[in-house]
Formats: structure tokens, sequence, C-alpha cells
């Protein structure tokens, strides 16, 4: 891929960030989602800081460079948002959309000491494998050399849990980030309620677990049948977000 839709990417960007904020994902003003325009991964498309989420347009969506240049747009990425997604873009190649939130129960999981999402629920079951797990908290990312490091700990996994902070998603389209956003913050939602109890959880033997992950690796164009059916019922409540 040489090049993507620009406009179509950033129409995707905000509706997931309007339905982000409709599922309280966000906090506050901070947080922040990209997407390569540019095969080297050196151009990407990202939310501006100082806008909520909820009244996100496509239009206020910015285009940057890996060097730190807002090429198209009025305003300027947060600083950890440029730290974070450019050196993921650039480093590596599933990388195309990038998610980063402080979404509660996933970051509910991040502040243990056992931060592993567990094999527990269908849901939970679909991200054995996919996850990678950052052990250290080294305060805000505010440099290309803390980027750097958060993106050889995900290396090829789908998602990076980071300590004491938050996730990140990475794949290969906006519609399947998004996908995986949700579930994952479900899952992890499950297990916090479950862990809750202080009952015994109930775990899936491992041929099971590995078979169904292989399962649900296999399925198809739900994601992208996800995201669609969450666009038109933007069209139908915010269509401004297309703006």
């Amino acid at each position: 891929m040489d090049t993507i839709d620009i406009a179509q990417a950033r129409t995707d960007l905000a509706a997931a960030l309007r339905w982000s904020a409709r599922m309280g994902l966000n906090e506050g003003i901070c947080n922040h989602f990209s997407v390569a325009v540019s095969a080297d991964g050196r151009r990407f498309l990202v939310n501006p800081y100082g806008l909520h989420w909820s009244e996100m347009r496509a239009s206020d969506i910015l285009l940057c460079d890996a060097d730190g240049t807002v090429i198209e747009g009025d305003s300027e990425p947060e600083a950890t948002a440029f730290f974070i997604h450019s050196r993921l873009h650039l480093t590596l190649p599933h990388a195309r959309a990038v998610l980063h939130t402080h979404m509660p129960y996933a970051t509910t999981l991040t502040s243990l000491a056992d931060m592993r999402l567990l094999p527990i629920t269908q849901s939970g079951i679909g991200f054995q494998g996919r996850i990678a797990y950052d052990e250290t908290y080294n305060g805000l990312v505010l440099d290309s050399t803390e980027g750097d490091r958060l993106a050889a700990v995900m290396g090829t996994a789908s998602v990076l849990f980071l300590a004491n902070h938050g996730v990140i998603v990475a794949r290969n389209s906006v519609a399947e980030a998004f996908d995986d956003l949700y579930y994952l913050e479900r899952a992890c939602r499950n297990q916090v309620l479950a862990m809750s109890t202080g009952w015994p959880l109930r775990p899936v033997p491992d041929e099971i677990v590995r078979r169904t992950a292989q399962q649900m690796a296999a399925g198809g164009h739900a994601a992208a049948l996800h995201f669609a059916a969450l666009r038109r019922i933007l069209d139908r409540e915010e269509p401004d977000y297309a703006d």
C-alpha cells in the first residue's frame, strides 16, 4: 500500500473517536488515535489536542509527519501523541492504525501486579497470543527514545498493556483497531468484575483456548461489518462527525 484515501481515513478516525466518547473510553481531552497514510509510516493523521472526542469532526483531524511538522490542520497534537504514534508507525509494519486510551477497565488491569488478561471469557480468549505487556512505567512519553522502547516491547502484538498507564491497539485499519479496542475493554471489564466477587475464576482448558482463538482469528470481515454499523448510527444521530 503506497497511500490511502486521506479523506476516508479522517472520517474513520472521527467516527472511532465519537464512538469511544460514547463508550467512556476517553479521559478528558487526553488520549489519541492515529492512522498512517504513507507506506513508510512517515505521514499520519492524528486527533488534535484540546478537542473533546465527542465533538471531533473529520476536518479537525491533523496530518503530521515523523519530524513533528503539522502538514494540514490548525492545531497541534498532544506531545505524547506525537512520540507514541510517530514511532509506532515508523517501526511496526502492522501499526497502520494506532489507538491509545486510558479506558477504565483495561487501565485497572494495568495497575495490578499481574496485569495479564486471562482467558476466562470468550472475548478474552480472542486476545490470547496477541497482547504484549510493558512492565516498566517511565512517566510521560516525551521523546523518541521512549516511543521506540514502546514499539520494541509491542513487537508484532496487536495490543500493548502499559503498566500503570493504559493500552495501545495497533492494527491494519481503523475498523480492525476499533473492534479490538471495543472487545478488549469488555473483556477487561468482565475480568475485573469476576475478580471483584472474590470467588475462584473458572479457567478454560488450554487446548480449547488455542482452538477458539484460532477460530476467532479466522472470523473474516466482522470488524469491518461492526464499524460500518457504527458509522450508520453516527450518520443518523451525529452526522456532523463527517464534516
